[in-house]
C-alpha cells in the first residue's frame, strides 16, 4: 500500500457472542485476528475507524440499551473516530465515514469485523463505490448459517465464500490477515 491505510472495524461488539440469537457461526480465529491487525495499526501508529452498530430493534443484542451494544474488550479506548451506525454500510453513520476519511487525505481502507456478508461486505462496496481502494481481511471476519427464502441452509462458510467472490476484483481485493501482520 502506498500510504497508511485506515483500519475500519465493523461492529465487533459482543453482542454477536449470543449464538442462541445468531446461529452457528464460522471462522472461531476472526477476532484474534481482528485484534492482531489492530494492534499492528496501533503500533504503526496508522488510522483507525471503529464502527459500532446501534440497532432499532429493541430484541436484537445489539440494541444501544443492552449489553452486547458494547464493543469487544480489545477494543476499550481504542480508535480515531467511533462510527455509529443502525444500517450496514458504515459509510452511511455519524459521523460520515467518506468526510471523515477525506478530510484526512486517506484513499485506502482494509475492513475487518462482523457479519461478513452483511455490515463488512456493504462497507466494502460502498467503499469500492466511493472510489476507496478497499482491501477485505476476510479471516478476520466472521457470518452466521443464513435460511434461503425457500429455507433451506447456507452455511456461514459457503456465505463468506460467496462475499469473496462477490468482492474481489470488483469491489475490493480480498486479503488475509497475515499479508499485514
Amino acid at each position: 500500500m502506498s500510504e497508511a491505510p485506515a483500519l475500519v472495524v465493523v461492529d465487533a461488539q459482543r453482542g454477536f457472542a449470543d449464538l442462541d440469537f445468531w446461529g452457528r457461526r464460522n471462522n472461531p480465529d476472526a477476532e484474534d485476528n481482528i485484534e492482531a491487525l489492530v494492534r499492528h495499526w496501533q503500533a504503526q501508529g496508522w488510522p483507525i475507524v471503529v464502527v459500532v452498530h446501534a440497532s432499532d430493534n429493541p430484541g436484537s443484542p445489539l440494541h444501544p440499551s443492552k449489553e452486547g451494544h458494547q464493543l469487544l474488550p480489545f477494543l476499550d479506548g481504542v480508535g480515531d473516530v467511533l462510527v455509529t451506525k443502525s444500517v450496514n454500510s458504515s459509510f452511511h453513520g455519524e459521523p460520515n465515514l467518506d468526510e471523515w476519511l477525506s478530510l484526512r487525505g486517506l484513499t485506502q481502507v482494509v475492513i475487518c469485523g462482523i457479519t461478513t456478508n452483511h455490515c463488512c461486505e456493504t462497507t466494502a462496496r460502498v467503499g469500492g463505490n466511493l472510489g476507496y481502494d478497499v482491501s477485505f481481511a476476510l479471516d478476520a471476519t466472521h457470518t452466521f448459517d443464513r435460511a434461503t427464502p425457500e429455507g433451506d441452509n447456507v452455511s456461514a462458510d459457503e456465505l463468506a465464500r460467496v462475499t469473496a467472490t462477490n468482492l474481489h476484483g470488483e469491489f475490493a481485493t480480498v486479503v488475509k490477515t497475515a499479508s499485514f501482520v
